[in-house]
């Protein structure tokens, strides 16, 4: 059990047998009444997001995530496959369970999966990754002066838009957690 008072962004709280995770809270004590926190809460499975407000110094359970590192494999139409490192063990997730990850994912690629009671409840893909640009649109001689954009296609189907010297076949750093263009990787 942990405290509202004990609250953070990012712990993971059981609520009425669901797990939420905390996305973000407000200690308040007003004039009149007793103290609260309100809370923003996303359900772990569901992915919706609720607001809820618990009295201040209330008791409810937190959820112990364990991290776990895994290899992703390969997808197989709408699966992509992973492999434990520890055990050996393959475990399918489906997009919807994976959400944006899915443009960060190259094969034999390690990422940390969130795991609660033994179900895989998330994914934590690493702030960046470099990824081959599979296809870019020619810069034409002269828009180079503004320092325009342009918009390629990476090896995992992800879209980003770049500066216009980036070609095909470049190798690029990308921020997982914007989806933007960081830099071009010698």
């Amino acid at each position: 059990m942990i405290s509202t008072n004990d609250f953070s962004t990012g712990i993971t709280i059981e609520l009425d047998g669901e797990l939420y995770k905390v996305i973000d809270y407000e200690h308040t004590k007003p004039g009149k009444g007793g103290a609260y926190i309100q809370t923003e809460l996303k359900n772990v499975d569901t992915g919706s997001t609720t607001t809820k407000r618990f009295k201040s110094g209330e008791k409810v359970k937190q959820a112990y995530i364990e991290t776990r590192t895994y290899q992703y494999l390969y997808r197989d139409g709408d699966k992509y496959v992973f492999m434990d490192n520890d055990t050996y063990e393959q475990v399918d997730l489906t997009k919807d369970k994976l959400g944006a990850a899915t443009k960060y994912l190259k094969e034999n690629q390690e990422i940390k999966l969130e795991v609660y009671e033994e179900k895989i409840i998330g994914v934590q893909v690493p702030n960046s990754v470099e990824l081959v640009v599979a296809s870019a649109p020619p810069a034409i001689k002269g828009d180079t002066v503004s320092g325009g954009t342009k918009q390629v296609e990476l090896e995992t189907g992800a879209k980003v838009k770049v500066p216009l010297f980036i070609e095909e076949g470049d190798i690029l750093k990308i921020d997982t957690r914007s989806g933007e263009y960081i830099e071009r990787v010698n």
